[in-house]
């Protein structure tokens, strides 16, 4: 069975609770500096992730490109999932406490510009129509992209430094950390 038909066939709730069994266990997700948020979205036969674009700013290693919600842990945060909510509602406005459900962790990353940075990306459906309004000191804009439509958009992108794997759709490029974290959800899926 091929790795979009597989996808396709995961994006009810029952299938959910199914990619839940195959996660890490939110509860005792303390390891790690930053958390990212893989916001999936029941859409017609398969789930949408959410990416933003991050703004462009001279401090922000991640400038200007295709991310998933999330950042860096503070000091109050207690654990992870406290670090993933209170980001996402900083960026998005979208409340992870409300009407979405936490499946679990996929492998900790690390950032290959921060190496010492382990980022933990948290799995979580989400069970309604969030309405998004974008911190513009963070993002300068979103999209909802089914899962079935990047394993249709694989290829490459060129830097000056090499030639990485990506998801290229339209004006978007999707790769570094946001394609390897995307790849790891979709190798679980397929599992």
């Amino acid at each position: 069975m091929n790795r979009t038909r597989r996808v396709t066939q995961l994006a009810t709730a029952k299938n959910a609770m199914k990619l839940s069994e195959r996660l890490n266990p939110v509860s005792g997700t303390n390891v790690g500096d930053a958390a990212v948020a893989l916001l999936l979205k029941p859409t017609d036969d398969t789930f949408s992730v959410l990416f933003v674009r991050r703004a462009n700013r001279l401090s922000d290693p991640w400038s200007g490109q295709m991310a998933l919600p999330g950042g860096k842990r503070e000091p109050n945060d207690k654990d992870l999932r406290q670090t993933v909510i209170r980001e996402t509602l900083e960026e998005t406005s979208i409340n992870l406490e409300d009407q979405c459900r936490f499946l679990g962790t996929a492998r900790i990353e690390h950032s290959v510009s921060r190496p010492e940075m382990r980022i933990a990306p948290f799995v979580i459906l989400i069970e309604h129509e969030p309405v998004i309004r974008l911190n513009r000191k963070e993002l300068e804009g979103y999209k909802w992209i089914p899962l079935k439509e990047l394993t249709k958009h694989r290829g490459t992108t060129k830097f000056s430094f090499g030639e990485f794997p990506a998801y290229l759709l339209d004006d978007m490029v999707i790769w570094g950390l946001t394609y390897r974290i995307v790849e790891n959800l979709l190798r679980i899926i397929c599992r």
